[in-house]
């Protein structure tokens, strides 16, 4: 609008010169009809421009869309670079830049982007929870559950923003919270994909055994067999005494994640428990292998080799156990959650 001021006075000082003068001939009485034609004529041109600008800026904004949606994302950065660069103030090109940094795998300009776009437009639930995910990739757990608060605080019915902030708080050991965040996930979304998977987490974090185990029994028959699901249940088991059923589970879970150190070793422990000490030999044998530096497994395999009558390979165990043990950082034995 500023540059066709000068133009618009120009051309309005040109034209009362020519009126004046027809005034002095034929005696025109006043002035304000050919000042009213020369600012209908100015808006008009600022109208068009207007539409113009706006066509642009929504074709620009669906070209965007179009490349991020078909995985075009070198482009899409190229042409959000662009649009922000023209229009700095429209929020959605700085999310959906942002958005274009984060699939590329550029979390620092992400979370500039769409930080920004936050701050253009704090209303916009999709843009604090796109920055949500920004921060969740970068382990910003406190920075994520602000994001995710204000995402749902603007749309309640958000069942995967429900979810993930359950999941934050599951991170920040604040488990209560959880529960009734995965609680409305489910009433919001009966068939979220794991969804009964995460309640039972947290149940199982609050010690609420059986109600972990119900959780990851109704997520078994939604889902099917999962590996993560399969192996909690079993471990669930374990907890609450119910050692051959666990065993059931848990062999089954090294079928399915063989790799899985965990796995075995609580296969192991069920199996000692269970009365089954040389299944549970091989399968402490299993984990101790799996993960040379874990010291868990070596206790638990001194103890069932005590019963099975191995003394001297039961004192290496011991012994073993002590020196990584004593390796360990000092918060080490507390971050697996195990009780040796």
């Amino acid at each position: 609008m500023t540059s066709l001021l000068p133009q618009f006075i120009s051309a309005a000082t040109s034209r009362l010169s020519q009126w004046t003068m027809i005034i002095r001939t034929r005696r025109v009485v006043s002035l304000a009809p050919v000042l009213i034609i020369a600012i209908l004529v100015c808006l008009s041109c600022l109208a068009a421009q207007a539409q113009t600008q706006n066509q642009t800026q929504a074709q620009t904004r669906q070209q965007l869309l179009q490349k991020l949606d078909s995985g075009q994302l070198r482009d899409a950065v190229l042409l959000g670079q662009e649009a922000v660069s023209r229009w700095p103030r429209d929020a959605q090109f700085r999310h959906y830049l942002g958005v274009a940094y984060f699939q590329t795998g550029d979390l620092k300009q992400a979370q500039e982007q769409l930080t920004r776009a936050r701050d253009l437009n704090p209303k916009d639930s999709a843009t604090h929870f796109d920055l949500a995910l920004v921060l969740l990739s970068q382990h910003d757990y406190t920075g994520a559950a602000e994001e995710l608060e204000a995402a749902i605080k603007l749309n309640p019915s958000n069942a995967l923003a429900h979810m993930l902030l359950g999941r934050v708080y599951l991170n920040s050991n604040r488990s209560l919270p959880a529960v009734e965040e995965f609680k409305t996930t489910l009433k919001l979304d009966p068939a979220m994909r794991l969804g009964h998977y995460h309640l039972g987490f947290a149940y199982f974090s609050l010690g609420r055994n059986d109600e972990a185990i119900s959780e990851y029994k109704e997520e078994l028959r939604r889902s099917g067999e999962s590996p993560a699901v399969v192996y909690e249940l079993g471990r669930s088991l374990l907890a609450n005494g119910k050692y051959e059923a666990a065993v059931t589970y848990l062999q089954r879970g090294t079928e399915l994640d063989a790799p899985n150190p965990d796995v075995w070793y609580n296969l192991g422990k069920a199996q000692a428990l269970a009365g089954q000490a040389a299944r549970a030999e091989s399968s402490l044998r299993k984990a101790a292998e799996l993960n040379p530096r874990d010291p868990s497994p070596h206790y638990q395999l001194a103890r069932v080799l005590e019963k099975l009558g191995k003394t001297e390979e039961a004192r290496i165990e011991r012994e073993r156990f002590a020196e990584l043990k004593k390796a360990q950082p000092a918060s080490a034995g507390m971050a697996t959650g195990r009780d040796q």
